[in-house]
């Protein structure tokens, strides 16, 4: 019986996928992934032994079966390379592979536990016969070729034993994305259809496009402009640096984002590196930062967006006249970009990123191996959840460490990560070596020209204290006689009540997260309209409005909250447009009605508790 690895329906076995083309095809795709550090002759093998198991009659009679037969599923395939891969590669590095092989359809197992499946009960599990696997394969690497992958990787600055783990997952993502691919495409071409395209990477006319960007929108007419001018220079002229960590600290009004973008294409350009991933905390700075790119700065579809709350049919690509969608600039080939982030620059959440690091399911991991040899630039990276610090942290020093990444903590409010900080907890070994945890960041990798000096150059804020408590009514009395006013509230519940009493007045609206992001976006085009126009604008948000939304208002109050709302002030970040932040003055006051003053709501963190101690605070926008 001739063996396939993939049949078609309807159509004679002739045109099914023989099984040796289907191993060599992956085997060749996943070395090309593992390539880019340094892994290819373990990634080579991983494809060549994935679907060993195919080779048993009963897969073959499986397969064979219409699909609208019914009966149990196939027989596990997956198991039997993972078997081979110890036997020919021995209990350490036959183990890092069979992880990947056995796990390549259902995800990554457990090294040990009682609970699910585990790695050493599938390697002793009874599987149906396979003899004769080795006839379809052809040039499986010796472990002597793939010693140099495994004695190059550098120990991880965080834990010593996550870089080997961090290697295991990104064989198991070279070999899940390889076989994605083939598959699809071997089915593609079953239907007389080419290869599905794909996003891909950047490209001179990537860089071209933001330098372009930078060079019109450049202003040296104001002291802040002039400095938001040196801030970009001074990013700029680092980036022949060699690749890895990096901090760019610049307050808010300096810049930054757009000073990240054009140092992160400059970098990438002296470096060959091959994609810019923009990690964002929150959803609301996403949709913001993404719309800048693609529309701004004209990059158009190099830009895919890649978060829970986007939009795939209001968002098409801004190129093409494909009414199926289907084409090279299609919906479709979005779609299949966000798969495994196969694009010149993506934009997405931080959630999004770190699951995708310690993902187990292969939907998510497929994307990781394409981290290798970008540029990765955290945004509000002091937003990383402090239970999660640690994991982060290693996976961060992995990424710029044994796999050619540049990684940028962007910020402006940097947290002590680095060794010299000195913050982070010592165990007893270190205390008494005299050492300290952390990432390995020199002062020379701050990109930004001074941080200290640009905060007092870009002051905005005047922080009073004021002790009286703030009612609703006043609150509303306030609105009644600012027709451009903003107050920021803990709470929806509170939001509620507020808009509630201002109901009546005109241009009264308000945003929380229950809207959804459409229709955010939405009410956010329109206040701006009406806050260019002079129109009123009497606005009651929740602390979304914080997180880097772009918007300016004349008067803004704050109900009490922690010191990073103050910090952020997020009510004019128009970095993009290169005007001078201190040509406006505003206050920000805070208040409340003295609800629930123990609410634990944080700064960015809607809760149905009421408002917490009642302070005034100014702000000059």
């Amino acid at each position: 019986m001739k063996r396939f690895a993939h049949s078609v329906d309807g159509q004679p076995e002739e045109t099914w996928e023989p099984l040796s083309h289907h191993l060599a095809a992956v085997g060749k795709s996943a070395a090309s992934f593992a390539d880019l550090f340094g892994a290819s002759p373990i990634a080579l093998a991983m494809g060549l032994l994935h679907d060993i198991g195919k080779q048993s009659e009963p897969y073959q009679h499986y397969i064979r079966r219409p699909r609208n037969a019914g009966g149990p599923k196939g027989p596990d395939h997956s198991t039997a390379g993972a078997k081979e891969a110890v036997t020919a590669y021995g209990k350490y590095l036959g183990t890092l592979m069979a992880f990947g092989i056995a796990g390549h359809h259902g995800g990554l197992m457990d090294g040990s536990g009682h609970e699910g499946s585990t790695l050493p009960t599938r390697l002793v599990k009874t599987i149906e016969h396979y003899q004769g696997w080795a006839d379809h394969v052809t040039g499986l690497p010796a472990m002597e070729a793939m010693k140099p992958a495994i004695m190059g990787l550098k120990p991880n600055a965080v834990d010593r034993a996550f870089t080997t783990t961090f290697l295991t997952r990104m064989l198991f993502s070279c070999l899940v994305d390889a076989d994605f691919l083939e598959t699809e495409a071997f089915y593609a071409q079953s239907l007389g259809e080419n290869r599905p395209m794909r996003g891909g990477i950047l490209t001179p006319q990537h860089r071209a496009l933001v330098q372009a960007y930078m060079a019109r929108h450049r202003r040296d007419d104001t002291p802040v402009n002039r400095l938001r001018s040196d801030i970009l220079d001074h990013a700029n002229g680092k980036a022949a640096l060699p690749p890895g960590l990096f901090t760019l600290t610049v307050p808010t009004g300096g810049g930054k984002t757009l000073t990240s973008l054009s140092f992160a294409m400059e970098h990438a350009a002296a470096h060959d590196l091959r994609r810019i991933i923009y990690v964002i905390p929150f959803t609301s700075i996403i949709e913001q930062t993404a719309q800048i790119f693609r529309e701004h700065v004209e990059l158009g579809d190099a830009v895919l967006e890649h978060h829970a709350s986007f939009d795939w049919d209001q968002r098409r690509p801004v190129s093409g006249a494909d009414e199926e969608e289907e084409g090279a600039q299609g919906l479709a080939k979005l779609r299949r970009d966000a798969e495994n982030w196969d694009a010149p620059i993506v934009v997405t959440t931080a959630v999004q990123f770190f699951e995708s690091l310690f993902a187990a399911r292969t939907s998510q991991a497929r994307k990781l191996h394409n981290l290798a040899k970008s540029v990765i630039i955290l945004d509000e990276a002091q937003s990383m959840p402090v239970h999660l610090l640690r994991p982060c942290m290693a996976a961060i020093d992995e990424l710029a460490r044994n796999y050619g990444a540049t990684v940028i903590l962007c910020t402006a409010t940097q947290p002590a990560l680095r060794v010299q900080d000195e913050a982070l907890p010592q165990t007893d070994a270190m205390k008494k070596a005299g050492q300290w945890e952390g990432l390995d960041i020199p002062e020379d990798r701050e990109l930004a020209p001074n941080p200290q000096a640009l905060y007092d150059q870009l002051k905005r804020v005047d922080v009073e204290w004021r002790r009286e408590p703030v009612s609703d009514a006043d609150i509303a009395a306030r609105f009644a006689k600012q027709p451009q006013m903003l107050c920021i509230v803990n709470s929806r519940a509170h939001a509620r009540d507020l808009f509630d009493a201002i109901r009546g007045q005109e241009g009264a609206v308000h945003l929380t997260t229950l809207m959804c992001a459409k229709h955010r976006r939405d009410v956010l085009e329109k206040l701006r309209g009406d806050l260019a126009m002079g129109k009123p604008v009497r606005l009651i948000a929740t602390s979304l409005i914080e997180a880097g939304v772009d918007i300016s208002f004349p008067e803004v109050w704050r109900a009490a909250a922690g010191l990073s709302s103050i910090a952020h002030g997020g009510v004019d970040r128009n970095d993009h447009e290169s005007r001078d932040a201190s040509s406006r003055n505003g206050r920000l006051i805070g208040h409340s009605d003295g609800r629930d003053a123990q609410s634990k709501t944080g700064p960015h963190d809607e809760g149905e508790a009421g408002g917490g101690e009642l302070h005034e605070i100014y702000m000059l926008l």
